[in-house]
Protein backbone atom coordinates (compact mmCIF):
# COMPACT_ATOMS: atom_id res chain seq x y z
CA UNK A 1 0.00 0.00 0.00
CA UNK A 2 1.44 3.39 -1.04
CA UNK A 3 0.82 6.67 0.83
CA UNK A 4 1.22 10.28 -0.35
CA UNK A 5 4.25 11.82 1.41
CA UNK A 6 2.56 15.27 1.48
CA UNK A 7 -0.60 14.06 3.25
CA UNK A 8 1.23 11.46 5.32
CA UNK A 9 4.72 12.69 6.31
CA UNK A 10 5.29 9.36 8.08
CA UNK A 11 4.24 7.41 5.02
CA UNK A 12 7.28 5.13 5.14
CA UNK A 13 6.33 3.99 8.68
CA UNK A 14 2.69 3.55 7.69
CA UNK A 15 3.72 1.60 4.59
CA UNK A 16 5.94 -0.71 6.64
CA UNK A 17 3.19 -1.25 9.22
CA UNK A 18 0.66 -1.94 6.48
CA UNK A 19 3.03 -4.41 4.81
CA UNK A 20 3.61 -6.22 8.12
CA UNK A 21 -0.14 -6.51 8.73
CA UNK A 22 -0.71 -7.86 5.22
CA UNK A 23 2.13 -10.36 5.71
CA UNK A 24 0.68 -11.45 9.07
CA UNK A 25 -2.80 -11.89 7.60
CA UNK A 26 -1.43 -13.91 4.69
CA UNK A 27 0.64 -16.03 7.03
CA UNK A 28 -2.35 -16.73 9.28
CA UNK A 29 -4.58 -17.62 6.34
CA UNK A 30 -1.96 -19.70 4.58
CA UNK A 31 -1.05 -21.74 7.64
CA UNK A 32 -4.45 -23.30 8.27
CA UNK A 33 -3.61 -26.58 9.95
CA UNK A 34 -5.86 -29.31 11.26
CA UNK A 35 -4.99 -28.11 14.76
CA UNK A 36 -6.40 -24.66 13.98
CA UNK A 37 -9.65 -26.18 12.69
CA UNK A 38 -10.00 -28.38 15.76
CA UNK A 39 -9.32 -25.46 18.11
CA UNK A 40 -11.80 -23.29 16.25
CA UNK A 41 -14.44 -26.06 16.40
CA UNK A 42 -13.86 -26.67 20.12
CA UNK A 43 -14.13 -22.93 20.81
CA UNK A 44 -17.37 -22.70 18.80
CA UNK A 45 -18.93 -25.71 20.56
CA UNK A 46 -17.85 -24.37 23.97
CA UNK A 47 -19.45 -20.99 23.25
CA UNK A 48 -22.66 -22.66 22.08
CA UNK A 49 -22.79 -24.82 25.23
CA UNK A 50 -22.28 -21.76 27.40
CA UNK A 51 -25.10 -19.89 25.63
CA UNK A 52 -27.42 -22.91 25.87
CA UNK A 53 -26.67 -23.46 29.56
CA UNK A 54 -27.44 -19.81 30.33
CA UNK A 55 -30.68 -20.00 28.34
CA UNK A 56 -31.78 -23.34 29.79
CA UNK A 57 -30.88 -22.84 33.44
CA UNK A 58 -33.46 -20.68 35.22
CA UNK A 59 -30.93 -19.60 37.83
CA UNK A 60 -28.38 -18.47 35.25
CA UNK A 61 -31.13 -16.88 33.16
CA UNK A 62 -32.22 -14.92 36.21
CA UNK A 63 -28.65 -13.68 36.76
CA UNK A 64 -28.47 -12.70 33.09
CA UNK A 65 -31.72 -10.77 33.37
CA UNK A 66 -30.46 -8.94 36.46
CA UNK A 67 -27.19 -8.07 34.71
CA UNK A 68 -29.05 -6.79 31.67
CA UNK A 69 -31.34 -4.70 33.87
CA UNK A 70 -28.38 -3.29 35.81
CA UNK A 71 -26.43 -2.42 32.67
CA UNK A 72 -29.26 -1.03 30.56
CA UNK A 73 -31.54 0.23 33.33
CA UNK A 74 -34.48 -1.48 31.66
CA UNK A 75 -36.84 -4.33 32.51
CA UNK A 76 -36.86 -7.63 30.65
CA UNK A 77 -40.54 -8.32 29.87
CA UNK A 78 -41.79 -11.65 31.17
CA UNK A 79 -39.21 -12.15 33.93
CA UNK A 80 -41.99 -11.81 36.52
CA UNK A 81 -45.54 -13.11 36.44
CA UNK A 82 -48.80 -12.78 38.30
CA UNK A 83 -50.56 -16.02 39.12
CA UNK A 84 -54.33 -15.99 39.68
CA UNK A 85 -55.69 -18.51 42.18
CA UNK A 86 -59.18 -19.03 43.46
CA UNK A 87 -60.18 -20.07 46.95
CA UNK A 88 -63.52 -21.16 48.43
CA UNK A 89 -63.19 -18.92 51.49
CA UNK A 90 -61.01 -16.33 53.18
CA UNK A 91 -59.33 -18.73 55.62
CA UNK A 92 -58.28 -21.13 52.83
CA UNK A 93 -56.92 -18.15 50.84
CA UNK A 94 -54.92 -16.90 53.83
CA UNK A 95 -53.58 -20.39 54.56
CA UNK A 96 -52.51 -20.93 50.95
CA UNK A 97 -51.04 -17.44 50.70
CA UNK A 98 -49.01 -17.88 53.87
CA UNK A 99 -47.80 -21.34 52.77
CA UNK A 100 -46.69 -19.94 49.38
CA UNK A 101 -44.86 -17.09 51.12
CA UNK A 102 -43.19 -19.41 53.65
CA UNK A 103 -41.84 -21.53 50.78
CA UNK A 104 -40.47 -18.29 49.23
CA UNK A 105 -42.33 -18.97 45.99
CA UNK A 106 -43.69 -15.42 45.78
CA UNK A 107 -42.76 -11.89 46.75
CA UNK A 108 -46.34 -10.95 47.56
CA UNK A 109 -49.85 -12.38 47.69
CA UNK A 110 -52.98 -10.22 47.47
CA UNK A 111 -56.33 -11.65 48.54
CA UNK A 112 -59.38 -10.01 46.99
CA UNK A 113 -62.52 -10.64 48.97
CA UNK A 114 -65.73 -12.17 47.75
CA UNK A 115 -65.67 -12.33 44.00
CA UNK A 116 -68.73 -13.69 42.25
CA UNK A 117 -67.83 -16.60 40.01
CA UNK A 118 -69.73 -18.51 37.35
CA UNK A 119 -68.28 -21.65 35.82
CA UNK A 120 -69.17 -24.96 34.23
CA UNK A 121 -68.73 -28.00 36.46
CA UNK A 122 -69.84 -31.45 35.34
CA UNK A 123 -72.01 -29.96 32.58
CA UNK A 124 -73.84 -27.50 34.81
CA UNK A 125 -73.42 -23.74 35.30
CA UNK A 126 -72.38 -23.07 38.87
CA UNK A 127 -72.54 -19.80 40.86
CA UNK A 128 -70.18 -19.27 43.76
CA UNK A 129 -68.55 -16.65 45.93
CA UNK A 130 -64.80 -17.12 45.99
CA UNK A 131 -61.69 -15.27 47.03
CA UNK A 132 -59.29 -14.34 44.27
CA UNK A 133 -55.58 -14.41 44.97
CA UNK A 134 -52.88 -12.53 43.05
CA UNK A 135 -49.52 -14.21 43.55
CA UNK A 136 -46.56 -12.12 42.36
CA UNK A 137 -43.60 -14.30 41.49
CA UNK A 138 -40.77 -14.93 39.04
CA UNK A 139 -41.82 -16.61 35.82
CA UNK A 140 -39.25 -19.33 36.50
CA UNK A 141 -41.20 -20.25 39.67
CA UNK A 142 -44.65 -20.71 38.08
CA UNK A 143 -44.42 -24.49 37.80
CA UNK A 144 -43.36 -24.76 41.45
CA UNK A 145 -46.26 -22.51 42.50
CA UNK A 146 -48.69 -24.55 40.38
CA UNK A 147 -47.50 -27.90 41.73
CA UNK A 148 -47.57 -26.69 45.32
CA UNK A 149 -51.03 -25.11 45.03
CA UNK A 150 -52.45 -28.29 43.47
CA UNK A 151 -51.05 -30.28 46.39
CA UNK A 152 -52.70 -28.12 49.10
CA UNK A 153 -55.82 -26.67 47.41
CA UNK A 154 -59.25 -27.85 48.60
CA UNK A 155 -60.61 -27.95 45.01
CA UNK A 156 -60.03 -30.99 42.79
CA UNK A 157 -59.17 -28.70 39.88
CA UNK A 158 -58.10 -25.28 41.21
CA UNK A 159 -57.77 -22.22 39.02
CA UNK A 160 -54.07 -21.53 38.52
CA UNK A 161 -53.44 -19.07 35.67
CA UNK A 162 -50.34 -16.99 35.08
CA UNK A 163 -49.76 -13.76 33.19
CA UNK A 164 -46.33 -12.32 32.40
CA UNK A 165 -45.52 -8.84 33.65
CA UNK A 166 -44.59 -6.70 30.66
CA UNK A 167 -43.43 -3.61 32.55
CA UNK A 168 -43.62 -1.90 35.92
CA UNK A 169 -41.77 0.03 38.57
CA UNK A 170 -38.12 -1.03 38.34
CA UNK A 171 -37.70 -0.53 42.09
CA UNK A 172 -40.65 -2.84 42.83
CA UNK A 173 -39.47 -5.47 40.34
CA UNK A 174 -35.99 -5.36 41.87
CA UNK A 175 -37.54 -5.84 45.31
CA UNK A 176 -39.40 -8.89 43.92
CA UNK A 177 -36.10 -10.35 42.71
CA UNK A 178 -34.59 -9.86 46.16
CA UNK A 179 -37.62 -11.36 47.92
CA UNK A 180 -37.67 -14.55 45.84
CA UNK A 181 -34.44 -16.55 45.92
CA UNK A 182 -32.97 -17.82 42.66
CA UNK A 183 -33.83 -21.35 41.67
Amino acid sequence: MKFCTVCHPHSRTLEMTSNRMEWLLQRCHNQETPCHSVCRSVLFVSCMLLVLSVCMSPGLWSVGVQLRSAITGSYVPGHHSIVLLNSPNEQAAKDMGRAIMEKRLAASVNILSRTSTMYYWKGEIQDANEFLMLVKTKTSRIQQVTDYVRSIHPYANPEVLSFPVEDGSLAYLKWMDEAIPDD
